[in-house]
């Protein structure tokens, strides 16, 4: 049997204490110095390959630049009429900011009743979700259950 053993060993069977499944120790580099590991590759290029030349040469702009020419005149003609237009609009709203402001409206209580008028639909839409959500347990509809809680559908 210990010759068994012996020709195993000598046919390239691992050594004894080390199992089948361990690695091998990695072999000495060949010319005694340390084992070199190759230049590490380029970085891919983002550029496409070929030919090196500028790649902004061929760029075009989306954006296009006004061209004077005679019927630029004729296009002045309804930019003067909007304008004009939007400047009587403009005295329009002055003079209706000048009455209301006569009559003791004032910017603070426009911005007071704007706060009030959000205030209220967050507290409306949460309402809604409520009765969405009673709606989806019960297995009814919303509008079923308006007359439920005294709630009118036009509301």
């Amino acid at each position: 049997m210990q010759s068994e053993a012996g020709a195993e060993r000598g046919r390239g069977a691992a050594p004894a204490g080390q199992g089948a499944l361990e690695k091998p120790e990695p072999a000495a580099p060949s010319k005694g110095g340390p084992s070199r590991r190759p230049p590490p590759r380029p970085l891919p290029s983002r550029t496409p390959t070929g030919t090196w030349r500028n790649h902004n040469a061929h760029f075009k702009s989306p954006v296009l630049l006004p061209k004077a020419c005679p019927s630029d005149v004729a296009n002045t003609e309804p930019l003067q009429q909007e304008t004009e237009e939007l400047e009587h609009k403009d005295r329009a709203l002055e003079q209706e900011i000048g009455q209301l402001s006569a009559e003791g409206f004032s910017l603070e209580e426009l911005d007071r009743h704007i706060t009030l008028l959000h205030e209220y639909n967050e507290i409306k839409d949460a309402g809604q979700r409520l009765l969405g959500q009673l709606a989806v347990i019960r297995g009814v509809t919303t509008k079923e259950l308006y007359p439920e809680f005294g709630l009118d559908l036009n509301d």
